[in-house]
């Protein structure tokens, strides 16, 4: 095998990997939503109790993300990224026997430990592994495919549960991580940050940051955005992620240099990040249930009629990756963003009790298209915009913002729609729905509007020094 056909090699093997516990990672974060009925129904439990089953998750999944990054970076790689599989796997397998509610509660929670860890380094590993004229396609695959598990979780979770058992959501996991572990042990190759320290003071700051204002936010709809608890934690984590900004700046070595939001690419791309998921997780989580609770699809049918905007990215997102190769990621991200803002709009339009299914179309094609073409270039521009040492974290920190956009678009969305409707009645779950939606859209234009902040074509990043530049790669 020549060394052209064993590059390629490497880099197919790569993308498959880490596309498929990129996935994995993505759908737990929506999956559990349209089987809270059945877990209730066997588990028993309160409705709080039930939205943790989703928050605990989410919750450890955000605060951990930049730690798992830096650990990658620290102790190698592809070791932190099996370690991360290893927990992701057996939490899934430990929730599916789960006897109570709680112990379900614990078992996501450490669930979403190991996503952090595995999550924001299936992009370094992607990355070293691809050669830069193809990286654009390739990290456009795998965003798709990512996106793709967000924006299908309750479709999964509701067929998984519909037609078999809601331990299924979990178990789906196992026999797939199973199968990655060998593979990435025997194919991926090892690499390290140049001489990567932990940051601790740094680690704890911004740990304690985003969980008080993750905490909060999940908090927010059922206890009040002005309890004491919630009021409590997002000022408390406010003040500690302000530490961790003054620390990034002041410290010799921080966990996060903030001198990287000064470059536009870095900056403007994680706002836009941050803001998308704001609002496309929050209409996908009303949305999911409108079509259900409002028109009475079941889980399985309201997936389907979703197909239009959640399959796109499948079918756009490799094109739009080579696109974003050839003439830039920026033009690509803004129309994508435009557009998806665009598909929110159509569907807003047309809520309504009774609203039929060609009515939507336009709206889940338009805002399917626009996620696909937001999705391709922007794993890319966030690993461009940094040198190769500062990946892993750059990854970390990009994975983290999208978290928090997303459980505040919940929070956001939610609240919204309680104060404008309810789940009386149809035309109740409708006048809630629709305002909250057309937010939703707004939000993800001002996305667009923060994406215009990254410069066009430009080189790479200046390098570093040369004995910084020298990735250490273990024998496999």
């Amino acid at each position: 095998m020549n060394q052209h056909t064993a590059g390629r090699s490497r880099a197919v093997w790569a993308l498959v990997i880490t596309g498929v516990a990129g996935f994995m990672a993505a759908l737990d974060n929506l999956v559990v939503t349209t089987a809270l009925p059945s877990i209730r129904k066997s588990l028993g439990g309160e409705l709080a109790e039930l939205e943790w089953t989703v928050n605990a998750y989410t919750l450890t999944f955000a605060v951990l993300l930049m730690l798992g990054a830096a650990l990658g970076d620290r102790f190698g790689r592809r070791r932190l990224f099996l370690a991360g599989l290893t927990v992701f796997t057996g939490a899934s397998a430990a929730a599916a026997l789960a006897s109570g509610i709680n112990e379900l509660i614990a078992f996501r929670a450490v669930q979403g430990v190991g996503a952090a860890i595995m999550m924001p380094l299936t992009l370094t590993l992607l990355t070293a592994a691809v050669p830069p004229a193809r990286r654009g396609a390739a990290l456009g695959i795998f965003s798709a495919v990512t996106g793709l598990a967000v924006a299908s979780g309750p479709l999964i979770g509701g067929s998984l549960t519909e037609h078999l058992s809601w331990q299924w959501i979990f178990w789906l996991n196992v026999p797939v991580g199973l199968a990655l572990l060998p593979l990435a042990r025997l194919r991926l190759t090892e690499s390290y940050a140049p001489d990567a320290r932990l940051d601790i003071p740094g680690t704890l700051l911004v740990s304690g940051g985003l969980f008080g204002i993750v905490y909060g936010l999940v908090n927010a709809n059922s206890d009040g955005w002005t309890s004491p608890t919630v009021l409590t934690a997002l000022i408390v984590g406010g003040a500690l992620t302000a530490g961790f900004v003054r620390h990034g700046f002041r410290a010799k070595r921080p966990m996060l240099p903030m001198r990287l939001f000064r470059d536009r690419a870095f900056f403007g791309i994680n706002m836009a990040s941050m803001l998308m998921f704001l609002g496309m997780f929050g209409s996908i989580f009303l949305l999911s249930q409108y079509l259900q609770g409002v028109l009475g699809y079941s889980p399985t049918e309201a997936g389907l009629r979703m197909l239009p905007w959640t399959g796109m990215p499948m079918l756009v997102a490799p094109v739009a990756g080579m696109l974003s190769d050839r003439f830039g990621g920026r033009p690509v991200v803004v129309a994508g963003l435009v557009l998806q803002s665009a598909g929110l709009a159509l569907f807003a339009m047309v809520i309504g009790p009774d609203a039929s299914y060609a009515s939507q179309l336009p709206g889940l094609i338009v805002g399917g298209v626009g996620m696909a073409l937001y999705f391709a270039p922007a794993a890319s521009l966030v690993m461009s915009s940094v040198r190769p040492a500062e990946q892993g974290i750059a990854s970390g920190a990009n994975n983290a913002l999208r978290e928090v956009g997303g459980a505040l678009g919940i929070a956001v969305l939610a609240t919204v729609f309680s104060s404008q409707g309810g789940f009386e009645s149809a035309q109740s779950f409708t006048d809630g729905t629709v305002p909250a939606v057309w937010i939703g859209s707004g939000v993800v234009a001002l996305a667009a509007l923060a994406a215009l902040l990254i410069p066009g074509r430009r080189s790479a990043p200046a390098p570093e020094p040369a004995a910084a530049e020298k990735l250490v790669r273990a024998a496999a």
